[in-house]
Formats: structure tokens, C-alpha cells, sequence
């Protein structure tokens, strides 16, 4: 029987990376997103062998939760990949609410709950729980407080429920990419460099994945971080609205 995976934020950049690596290695993967309308896993009719869209909004529970029931009914879940994400930033004093509550819900809440429903399988079949934090997880970040923080419990709870798991075989990884060229940045004033040496492609993300999972069975890459060769940010030129 193939393996089966749970990868949040499937839709679009490191998620869909991954999605297409472990479907590749003849894994059934479940990719959560939102819309899969432009999704590079399909072609004009179908999707990519053993890829399963489940179009969901992570931030409703219930039907998140009803979604993994629905999985754990038919397959036996091998592999975690906390990959959903988002970013506001600016001053701190800026952020609303609102975009502060869907910084930690996103980034954490969501891979605290999947894990928690999932934990008892992956320790039955020794597997992965795979997340995708950030460099800023272990550093100062002004203008970037929230995301920085949210991320760094992130880093925090894999390192914590890899100690708490390890005697039960299961992997907990947890991959620290610096600057990625995806829409996380949407948001935000600014975004990569020009140099393609300036950026991390969500290729190189998976392409870690890859690594660590053709490692020995006895061996846990627990901390894995992917910084481009060069240290560039651009600043995105706001256009003036035409009166």
C-alpha cells in the first residue's frame, strides 16, 4: 500500500513543491488549499497521479478536522507537512487584530491541531511530522514581531515533540528557509532580490525534503535551515493612484 501524506498549503510555491516530490515518490498526498484553480499539480482535466485536492479553509476547524477524519477513514497517514503560511509586516503598532490573529492561528494553531489528530498514526507507522518555519524563527525581526513570533513557537513545538516522540520512531523536522520567491510576500513592502542567488526556490525546499527522507531510518535531521548565497531585499515600488 503507498504511503499517504497531509500537506497544508498545498495550492501554490514550497506546499505544491512538495506535494509534486512525494507524488513523485509514489506517495498518496492530500494537499490542502483554498482554491486549486491554477494549480501547477494539474492540467486542464486532471491532477497529478496520487495528488488529492482538499479544498479547505484551514481556519475553520471543524471542517478542517472533518476533512482529516474523512483521510484517516480510507488511509493510514504516514507523513505531516505543516506547510500553510502567512505574513503581515510593518511597525507593530500597525498590525491590526485581526491580521495578528490569522498570523497565529495559521502558523500555529493549525499545525498544533493536525499534529495533535494525527500523532497516534504517525507513531503507529514511525513517520513524519515535516515543518515549514522560518530563519526568523531564531532571530530579532523589527518590523516582522508577529510573524517572527508565531514562528518561533513553531520551531519550539518541534522541538519539543521530537523529544517527546523519538522513542516511538517518529521524525519530527523542522526546515528553516530564509527568503523564498512565493507569494508570502504579497503583503509586505518588500520582497526578494533580483540575483536568482538572493532567493530560495520552492524546488530547493522540497529538494530538502528529498534528502532527509532518503537518509537511514535511524537518523533525524531535527533542524534543517536554507539561506541563498547573497543578502538581498528589495524594496516594491508603490504606484501613485491617478486622481
Amino acid at each position: 500500500m503507498k504511503r499517504t501524506a497531509i500537506v497544508t498549503g498545498a495550492s501554490s510555491g514550497i506546499g505544491e513543491s512538495i506535494s509534486r516530490l512525494l507524488c513523485e515518490m509514489d506517495y498518496e498526498v492530500f494537499g490542502f488549499g483554498r482554491n486549486f484553480e491554477d494549480s501547477a499539480l494539474k492540467n486542464e482535466t486532471h491532477f497529478l497521479e496520487g495528488f488529492h485536492p482538499v479544498e479547505c479553509d484551514l481556519l475553520d476547524t471543524e471542517s478542517l478536522l472533518g476533512e482529516v477524519k474523512k483521510i484517516r477513514e480510507g488511509y493510514e497517514v504516514f507523513m505531516l507537512v505543516n506547510n500553510a503560511g502567512v505574513g503581515y509586516y510593518g511597525l507593530h503598532e500597525e498590525l491590526d487584530p485581526k491580521k495578528i490573529q490569522t498570523m497565529v492561528r495559521t502558523n500555529l494553531e493549525v499545525p498544533l491541531l493536525l499534529t495533535q489528530v494525527l500523532l497516534r498514526d504517525l507513531k503507529k507507522w514511525r513517520g513524519y511530522v515535516i515543518n515549514i518555519s522560518s530563519v526568523t524563527a531564531k532571530k530579532s525581526n523589527p518590523h516582522g514581531c508577529a510573524y517572527g513570533a508565531v514562528k518561533a513557537g513553531l520551531s519550539s513545538f518541534s522541538e519539543s515533540l521530537f523529544e517527546e516522540t523519538r522513542k516511538y520512531g517518529v521524525k519530527v523536522i523542522d526546515i528553516r528557509p530564509d527568503m523564498v520567491k512565493t507569494n508570502l510576500y504579497r503583503n509586505a513592502d518588500f520582497c526578494e532580490g533580483e540575483e536568482k542567488e538572493s532567493y530560495l526556490l520552492p524546488e530547493d525546499v522540497a529538494e530538502a525534503v528529498r534528502n532527509l527522507l532518503g537518509m537511514r531510518d535511524s537518523i533525524v535531521p531535527v533542524e534543517i535551515t536554507l539561506r541563498p548565497q547573497l543578502h538581498r531585499i528589495r524594496r516594491k515600488k508603490i504606484q501613485k493612484k491617478q486622481n
